[in-house]
């Protein structure tokens, strides 16, 4: 008879169980799925989490979740996330202001460090409208030129400080070397129904929001904050084309998972978004939201994190931005 072996029945045993450990891996997801939105049900988000969990379930043969968890500036659902276990169960679909809510408050979590990115989903655009009957101006120059005249007079709103309109309206300040004054509301809707009423005089708004004002004639297009210009207001310039060369702000909304989930899991997450954002059914639905797809590697959506991080956070320094 040999001699035992203690060794050789290790490698045995190890060689015996790594089909199952595969399998095992291969098999995810065996449960239902979560995807926190930490924002209220029926945002811009909201409606983009339900279409990719359905999309999400059909094809992993699982229940996936849509979880809202709304509250202290998005604070309370990511936190949620950042806890988590990291197996692949748990997901964030989140928006830009991940990357500026830390800068702005305290928070238990770094947004780069405590998660792992997924795949960015969609990007949209902001629209400088003003109140037609309010404001003369028919170009940015026009309204770079009123604003200068009459500093601190033109009133902005937002869906709240430090949300990315208020940060967009900041930089307009800073690029066009104006003064206007920024009113915050709790949330974009109140924000754009105040300024159709002409409590305010204009704003950086969502496409979703402002442009059945603009349509009505009660809103009034001067440019928009992407690099090119919206299929759905082709005859408005870009900022940088209207005169400031370099302004540029979107918001991107993309999927993360708690730090440390495994690679596979989150290729294998990464990649069934991607094909469900690809989908026709998708861009009708993007388009009709003033959304783009947005796809990129991880390692694009880690810089473009990292980069808005940067971007915003010397604005809320400059503008010497605080929450209400």
């Amino acid at each position: 008879m040999k001699p035992f072996s203690l060794t050789a029945c290790l490698m045995a045993a190890c060689i015996a169980a790594a089909p199952l450990a595969a399998g095992a891996q291969g098999a995810f997801p065996t449960k239902p799925m979560r995807i926190v939105v930490p924002f209220p049900p029926g945002g811009s988000v909201d409606p983009l989490a339900r279409v990719i969990s359905q999309k999400m379930g059909e094809t992993f043969g699982q229940q996936v979740i849509v979880d809202n968890r709304p509250g202290g500036n998005t604070v309370i659902g990511t936190e949620y996330v950042a806890k988590a276990p990291a197996d692949g169960y748990t997901l964030l679909l989140t928006a830009s202001s991940h990357v500026t809510n830390p800068q702005l408050l305290p928070t238990s979590y770094d947004p780069i460090k405590d998660f792992v990115t997924v795949a960015t989903v969609s990007t949209t655009d902001m629209i400088l409208v003003t109140n037609a009957a309010q404001v003369p101006a028919n170009n940015l120059k026009e309204f770079i030129a009123l604003a200068k005249s009459k500093p601190g007079a033109l009133n902005f709103s937002s869906a709240g400080s430090g949300n990315p309109n208020h940060l967009a309206g900041e930089l307009l300040n800073m690029m066009a070397g104006i003064k206007t004054t920024h009113v915050p509301y709790k949330g974009g809707g109140p924000a754009i129904t105040d300024l159709v009423g002409g409590q305010v005089q204009f704003s950086m708004g969502s496409p979703i929001i402002v442009m059945p004002h603009i349509r009505s004639g009660k809103l009034k297009a001067l440019a928009v904050s992407s690099p090119k210009r919206m299929p759905l207001l082709p005859d408005v310039p870009t900022m940088s084309e209207a005169g400031l060369p370099g302004y540029e702000v979107r918001i991107w909304y993309g999927l993360l998972a708690p730090a440390g989930t495994p690679k596979d899991i989150v290729a294998k997450i990464g990649a069934e978004v991607n094909r469900i954002m690809a989908l026709p059914e998708m861009k009708e639905k993007l388009d009709v939201a003033g959304m783009d797809r947005y796809t990129t590697t991880q390692e694009q959506f880690d810089a473009v994190m990292r980069s808005d991080m940067d971007k915003f956070g010397k604005i809320i320094k400059a503008a010497n931005v605080k929450l209400d």
